[in-house]
Parts: C-alpha cells; sequence; structure tokens
C-alpha cells in the first residue's frame, strides 16, 4: 500500500501545473523533430523551470536564406554562452546585437567553426516572461482549433 502511495504522488507530482514557483519555458532546439518554427508540438516538450526567480523565456530564430534554427530555453541557461543578446530584454522580438571583441584576436581559415558568429543573416531574439510556457508557436494554430472544435459541435448538435 505504501508502494503505491508513493507511486501516485511521484506520477502527479511530474506533471506540471502552472502554479509552480518561477517560469516554465520550453527547452529544444529545432533540430529535434517537432520544435520547428511553426510546427511545434508541446506534447514533446513539457518545459522545464527556469532556474532563476526572474527568468525569461526565449525563442532564439537564425536565419541563413531559406534555413531557419530555432532554439528555446530559458534565458538565464543562454546567456552562459551567447554574447550577441539584445541588452532591452523586455516582452518582443528584437535583432541581436552585434559582439565587436568576439574573436578580435583570432585569425583561424577552418569557416566550419564560426568564432565571429557570422554564419546566420538574421539574429532574432523573442523575448516572453509573462505566461508559462509562452515561447512555443503561438495561438493561430490553437484559435484555428477551436474554430474547427466549434464547427464540428455546430454541426452535431443540429
Amino acid at each position: 500500500m505504501f508502494l503505491l502511495i508513493c507511486l501516485f504522488i511521484s506520477v502527479v507530482g511530474a506533471f506540471k501545473t502552472g502554479l509552480e514557483e518561477g517560469q516554465i519555458c520550453h527547452s529544444c532546439v529545432s533540430t529535434h523533430p517537432g520544435c520547428g518554427l511553426y510546427d511545434f508540438d508541446a506534447r514533446w516538450y513539457w518545459g522545464k523551470m527556469c532556474p532563476r526567480y526572474n527568468d525569461k523565456c526565449v525563442k532564439l530564430i537564425e536565419r541563413k536564406g531559406s534555413d531557419v534554427m530555432v532554439t528555446r530555453d530559458c534565458l538565464s541557461s543562454l546567456e552562459s554562452f551567447r554574447t550577441d543578446i539584445p541588452a532591452d530584454k523586455y516582452e518582443g522580438c528584437r535583432p541581436a546585437s552585434s559582439d565587436v571583441k568576439l574573436g578580435q584576436y583570432i585569425f583561424n581559415s577552418i569557416k566550419e567553426l564560426d568564432v565571429k558568429r557570422n554564419y546566420y543573416d538574421n539574429v532574432t531574439y523573442c523575448f516572453c516572461d509573462f505566461d508559462h510556457w509562452c515561447n512555443s508557436v503561438g495561438l493561430p494554430s490553437l484559435s484555428n482549433l477551436l474554430l474547427v472544435l466549434a464547427a464540428a459541435a455546430g454541426m452535431y448538435l443540429r
């Protein structure tokens, strides 16, 4: 009986309700399935609790021609290795800042290392902090789903 109660508490405690302290953000890279720019699937990525109390969710969009790389994570996780984060971190999307000191005394002939971080043509940071799981695709897919469900319910009730 005790084992059954412990199992029940661990299963119930594993689900995120949105009432936890801190910000819950999605954490994935678009090379993983279901984490693209327009085809995000929240069933694969439930989210993680950000380590800082005043953290923000970030969606980083990097474009090179038609290739798009999307990274979703907490701001505190990206700050450790990204030097191009904009100074203005309020809600919304902003272009990345340029770091003039990055790779200043490095004379490397291997282009694939990208020590100066100039491979991508367009780098955009999107910040949000007023809602849990706010760095997903957005609400248009949800509103389209609700529209289809409302139409199906209307046809069923006739």
